[in-house]
């Protein structure tokens, strides 16, 4: 596994496209001058050693020199040794709603993007707990399955969005039956999931069925609220511009309303309980109290233990281009004229 130290000079790597843009210029500036000073074929007989194409490839070692200068400043390091360790927690799976009803703006900036922030707040007060991600609408689709690694949970996070799922409703219910898939180690009494939904659109008889399988199962079914109870309309974007509401049928707009009674319910009869997402900071403590309340079941988990610094492997590189370059020069020599690497006879 490979980690850098400090991403922050990678940053510096943005001059590379800049000098190349400026080796370009001056590269056609001095064409078009060569060419109004006199003809190619005569500027090639008073300077018959020049090579453009030595000059070019001077410039590339340079270039290739600079970035990895940059890259060793950010100090690359190589995972070495994996163990195998013990850490204490809960598995976590969450349940996030993709459907078209979450891009209400009821709550800034949207439905989705609150569930989303509160499920990064959630994931930041973990210690060693193991978490998974689902995605749902008209159905539900596994995002991430059981994990430690927190980063890749919120990268997939930050990527789900409501045109990731084709069909449009809400299946709490096949949400819950997948999230019993997702812990499959027979042992963890501590299961937990948590939906964040604004429960609109649902069928009540089967989320019934699949919560009482769920529990069954020994897992917890907390719901986390997000909306509001006054509802606005749901805006159809393109490119981040408003183009029209959502109608029904009849032509109206659709005005989307949190359905806090089915969360409510939802939490009652799966053993765990309704939050209110509103207030993000409220929200997470209330979370994170519930689960410090729970045992938490020790379990095995692999992780690299030793990094091993490899800059100087870079600045290695970085010293053989610059060698390269010094000793390539940008008149054409005997030995490279007979072998015309760079087709200039």
């Amino acid at each position: 596994m490979i980690q850098l130290e400090e991403k922050l000079y990678l940053y510096l790597l943005c001059i590379i496209p800049i000098m190349l843009g400026v080796f370009v210029g001056v590269h056609l500036w001095k064409k078009r001058t060569q060419i109004k000073f006199a003809d190619p074929s005569v500027i090639k007989r008073l300077a018959p050693n020049y090579s453009t194409n030595k000059t070019t490839l001077k410039f590339v070692l340079f270039l290739l020199a600079i970035a990895g200068l940059i890259i060793a400043l950010a100090n690359p390091k190589i995972g070495t040794k994996l163990e195998t360790v013990k850490r204490e927690g809960v598995d976590i799976v969450f349940a996030v709603d993709v459907s078209k009803s979450m891009l209400a703006e009821d709550i800034s900036p949207n439905r989705l993007e609150k569930a989303k922030r509160l499920v990064s707040e959630i994931i930041n007060q973990l210690a060693s707990d193991r978490i998974g991600i689902i995605a749902y609408a008209g159905q539900a689709y596994p995002q991430l399955p059981i994990t430690t690694d927190y980063g890749a949970a919120k990268m997939f996070l930050q990527g789900m969005t409501t045109d990731m799922l084709t069909s449009q409703g809400t299946a709490i219910d096949q949400a819950i039956t997948l999230a019993t898939t997702f812990f499959d180690d027979e042992e963890q009494t501590n299961r937990v999931l948590f939906i964040i939904s604004d429960g609109e659109d649902h069928s009540e008889e089967a989320t019934l069925d699949a919560i009482e399988a769920a529990v069954d199962e020994g897992i917890a079914i907390y719901t986390i609220g997000v909306g509001t109870a006054k509802g606005a309309p749901i805006p159809l974007k393109r490119n981040g511009i408003v183009e029209s509401l959502k109608k029904d049928r009849q032509g109206e707009v659709v005005i989307s309303k949190l359905n806090k009674d089915i969360l409510l319910s939802i939490a009652v009869e799966g053993n765990g309980k309704y939050i209110e997402g509103a207030n993000t900071v409220e929200a997470v403590a209330s979370i994170s109290e519930e689960l410090l309340q729970m045992d938490k079941k020790e379990f095995e988990a692999k992780q690299f233990s030793e990094y091993k610094d490899q800059f100087q492997w870079v600045l290695g590189a970085v010293l053989l281009f610059l060698f390269l370059d010094i000793f390539v020069l940008e008149r054409k020599t005997n030995w490279l004229r007979r072998l015309n690497l760079f087709n200039e006879k």
